[in-house]
């Protein structure tokens, strides 16, 4: 069974949000995309400091299967990166919701994230998107 937690939000990209502070959020993949992708060997992470807009591929990750882009779910500043990934890389299909974190994004207003948030998909949400 695939773990879709309750307080996180997610995309239809099969990313997931959760917000860590007032106006910033931290993104991975969910545990169905870690497990559609089968072992992960390399992780490309966006640069920090990037303002990236919706929807923009900013990272990739790569196992032995397939290719896939990470998409921005907001727009917004990416103002860090899980280094840790680069060296292992695995760790998204071991913990995707915990150490296996791609990504954090910043925004300007705290009003606007809550908006956003608010946009993307629940858990219930998500669950009908992979047919859980």
């Amino acid at each position: 069974m695939t773990q879709t937690p309750e307080e996180l939000r997610y995309t239809e990209e099969h990313e997931w949000v959760q917000r860590i502070a007032p106006t910033r959020v931290r993104v991975g993949i969910t545990d169905y995309a870690q497990s559609q992708l089968g072992d992960v060997v390399f992780v490309q992470l966006p640069e920090t400091d990037k303002d990236v807009a919706a929807a923009d591929s900013i990272a990739e990750v790569e196992s032995t299967k397939s290719v896939s882009d990470i998409y921005a779910p907001f727009g917004a500043k990416v103002v860090a990166v899980n280094e840790e990934l680069v060296q292992q890389p695995e760790t998204l299909n071991t913990d995707p919701y915990g150490a296996g974190w791609l990504f954090e994004l910043e925004v300007a207003d705290a009003g606007d994230l809550d908006k956003t948030l608010g946009e993307l998909l629940d858990a219930a949400g998500y669950q009908g998107v992979i047919g859980g």
